[in-house]
């Protein structure tokens, strides 16, 4: 016989005549226990958590094996999870950024190049911008492509933006005096420039190159500088071929007073002008300077245009050729001249007689000599 079961509402009689609730007499049901999900840790590179996707949604077999299992060499570090397909993807992508960063750069320089309507110092400055523009869209390309969170690093934005604040402050700074360099043109490649240094002492050359942090400064003899451009906006720069290529020398010259001042002064613009690199337009000039202790002194001024080949061969050619023109017309170049005065006294009189007894003394010695 099947025993009924009572619904929990049915009041059970009670033997002292009285309805008891079902309820109140089973003890209360307990909740069943929700079972909560450990979180899984975030995967650090969500670009190759997509790439993984795709090759086991397209792939399978064995690239989705392989797959699996550099994802399967991990470290979990708090809640990111870092493997090894991870670090492979990162690399690729930085690699393809950077590849692509480059040769795109380096196209935008060659089309550039090729533009004539720009003239070097609007190439170079255009080549600037455009590199640093191209960089910058590759880096967030980079950063998006490998879904990298920023906000994680919400914490050390300040401290972090700080210290590179205050690290690549002369970098920047370099950076932007570059720019204004080339854009109002002051200086530009090809420039002959003399800087002073923090010591006075002048450095002389041609301008090479504008960098992003310094200029590249070519003397004579082969030397390159590299002056950081911020120098070049707050030191006072001489800069020779701004306006003008054209360069006045200065060779100074002396003669002897006897000599003809006229026909010196005329082989002095005779040998200006047979120079080689001195202008004939503006022509050489020549003005008497001082009389001097020793020299009449003349200057000899002329030009030249070409001042990067330098200005000391210029003036060694010009005094070489006047050498020969002065040895020929018989000028003479004197040689240092004084002429001293001495006051007649008591002391001076002492003097000339001891060194007339001093004179004697032997000529008495040798006449004796001879006459034994």
């Amino acid at each position: 016989m099947t025993a009924t079961p009572l619904p929990t509402d049915t009041p059970i009689p009670d033997p002292a005549g009285a309805a008891t609730d079902v309820a109140a007499v089973l003890p209360p049901a307990t909740p069943p226990a929700i079972p909560t999900a450990t979180p899984s840790p975030e995967t650090a590179i969500k670009a190759a958590e997509g790439i993984k996707e795709v090759v086991a949604e397209k792939g399978g077999g064995t690239a989705a094996g392989v797959v699996e299992t550099l994802d399967g060499l991990a470290v979990d570090i708090g809640s990111f999870h870092l493997s090894m397909w991870d670090a492979i993807v990162f690399i690729s992508v930085l690699v393809g950024i950077y590849l692509l960063a480059f040769f795109l750069s380096r196209f935008a320089r060659r089309t550039l190049r090729r533009l004539t309507r720009f003239d070097q110092t609007q190439r170079l400055l255009a080549e600037k911008l455009v590199t640093i523009a191209v960089w910058a869209i590759a880096v967030l390309l980079g950063i998006d492509i490998l879904g990298i969170d920023l906000t994680a690093l919400a914490v050390f934005s300040g401290a972090f933006g700080l210290a590179i604040g205050f690290g690549l402050q002369k970098t920047f700074g370099n950076l932007i005096a570059g720019i204004i360099l080339l854009m109002d043109r002051s200086i530009k490649p090809g420039d002959v420039i003399a800087i002073a240094d923090s010591a006075g002492n002048m450095t002389f050359g041609q301008i090479r190159k504008i960098g992003i942090r310094a200029v590249s400064l070519t003397t004579r003899d082969q030397r390159e500088y590299l002056i950081p451009n911020e120098n070049l906006m707050i030191n006072q720069v001489e800069n020779w071929s701004y306006s003008s290529r054209n360069v006045r020398i200065q060779v100074p010259v002396g003669v002897s007073y006897n000599c003809d001042l006229k026909l010196a002064e005329k082989l002095m613009l005779e040998a200006a002008r047979s120079a080689t690199r001195v202008l004939k337009t503006p022509p050489p000039v020549c003005w008497l300077d001082a009389y001097g202790d020793s020299s009449v002194n003349f200057v000899i001024h002329c030009w030249i245009n070409d001042p990067e080949d330098g200005v000391g061969n210029v003036r060694s050619d010009v005094l070489k050729r006047l050498w020969d023109l002065f040895a020929e017309h018989g000028v003479e170049i004197p040689f240092p001249q004084r002429d001293l005065n001495l006051r007649d006294n008591a002391q001076f009189q002492q003097l000339v007689a001891a060194i007339s007894q001093r004179i004697e003394k032997p000529e008495s010695g040798e006449r004796g000599a001879a006459e034994g």
